[in-house]
C-alpha cells in the first residue's frame, strides 16, 4: 500500500520540472524576440538618423544622395496628391500585375519542364545543354529585345519576368525529382504503383519542398523583371517612376520609389511564407528559407 505513492512522486516531480523548463524556454524566446525587435529599430534609427544628420550639416549633398525627410515627403505627396504620371496606386497595381503574371507563368513552365526532364533521360540529354546555355545568358539584356518585339505594354515586362523566374524553379524542380529516395520509389513499384502514380503520388510530393523553396527567390526575380522592363520603357509602373525621377535628377523620388518597392517585396514575401506553410505543413520552421 505504501509503494504506489512513493512510485508516483518522482513522476509528478519530473512533470512539474518539465513544465517549468518549458515555461522558462518560452520566456527566454519572448525576451530574445523583444531584443531582436529593439536591435532592428536601433539599426534603422542609426542608419536613417545618421543619413539625415549628415545631410543637414552638409557632410553629404542632398542633391546627389537625397535626404530621409525629403524621401518621406515625396512618398506622402505621391500618396495624397498622386505622382506626376497619375495616382500612386495605379503604378503599384501595374507592377504587381506584371509581377504576379510573370511569377505564375514562370513557375508553371519551370515545374512542368523540370519535372519532365528529371523523369525522362532522353529529354534531359536533348534539352539539357540548351537550358544551361539559356541560363548563362544575362537575361536582363533581353528586356530591350522584348520591348522591340512586344512593345511598351505589359507583355514585354511579363516576358522578362518569366525568363528570370523560369530557371530558378526549373533547376529546383529538376533536382527535387532527382533527389527522391530510391528506396521509396522501389517500394512504391513493388506495391504496384503505375508510372503515373509514381510521378504524381510519390515524386511530385517529395519534390514539393525543393519547389516551394524556390518560390521566395523566384517572386523576387519576377518583381525585378517587371521593374527593369518598366525602367527600359513603359508608361506606368514603379520602374517608370524610378526612370522619371532619374531623368529629372530627383534623388528623393528615386529613393521613394525604392522604398515603396521594398514594402511591396516585404508584403509579397510574407504571402509567400504563408503559401509555403500551406503547401508543406510538415516541414519544420528551422528548415524554411529566409532570415
Amino acid at each position: 500500500m505504501s509503494v504506489l505513492p512513493t512510485a508516483r512522486a518522482p513522476d509528478a516531480i519530473s512533470t512539474t520540472a518539465l513544465a517549468g523548463e518549458e515555461l522558462a524556454a518560452e520566456l527566454r524566446e519572448r525576451r530574445w524576440t523583444r531584443i531582436e525587435r529593439v536591435l532592428q529599430v536601433a539599426v534603422f534609427a542609426v542608419i536613417v538618423g545618421g543619413w539625415e544628420l549628415t545631410a543637414r550639416v552638409g557632410l553629404v549633398d542632398p542633391f546627389f544622395f537625397g535626404q530621409p525627410s525629403g524621401i518621406a515627403g515625396t512618398i506622402w505627396r505621391w500618396t495624397t496628391r498622386g505622382t506626376p504620371a497619375g495616382p500612386l496606386w495605379q503604378h503599384v497595381t501595374v507592377t504587381l500585375e506584371e509581377t504576379i503574371l510573370a511569377f505564375l507563368i514562370g513557375v508553371l513552365i519551370g515545374v512542368v519542364a523540370g519535372f519532365a526532364l528529371a523523369r525522362n533521360r532522353v529529354l534531359a540529354a536533348i534539352f539539357g545543354p540548351y537550358v544551361r546555355m539559356g541560363n548563362a545568358i544575362p537575361r536582363v539584356i533581353l528586356g530591350s529585345i522584348f520591348v522591340i518585339w512586344l512593345g511598351l505594354g505589359m507583355a514585354s515586362k511579363v516576358a522578362l519576368g518569366v525568363t528570370l523566374t523560369f530557371f530558378i524553379v526549373f533547376f529546383n524542380a529538376f533536382q527535387g525529382v532527382r533527389e527522391v529516395d530510391p528506396n521509396l520509389v522501389n517500394n512504391a513499384r513493388i506495391l504496384g504503383a503505375s508510372p503515373r502514380q509514381l510521378s504524381f503520388d510519390v515524386m511530385l510530393p517529395s519534390a514539393l519542398t525543393w519547389i516551394t523553396t524556390s518560390l521566395h527567390t523566384s517572386f523576387g526575380f519576377a518583381l525585378i523583371g517587371a521593374v527593369v522592363g518598366e525602367f527600359l520603357g513603359a508608361t506606368h509602373g514603379l520602374g517608370y517612376l524610378v526612370a522619371t525621377a532619374q531623368g529629372a535628377f530627383n534623388t528623393n523620388g528615386v529613393f521613394a520609389a525604392m522604398v515603396i518597392l521594398s514594402v511591396v517585396a516585404l508584403i509579397a514575401d510574407a504571402l509567400m511564407t504563408k503559401l509555403e506553410h500551406w503547401l508543406t505543413p510538415w516541414r519544420p520552421s528551422a528548415q524554411r528559407p529566409g532570415p
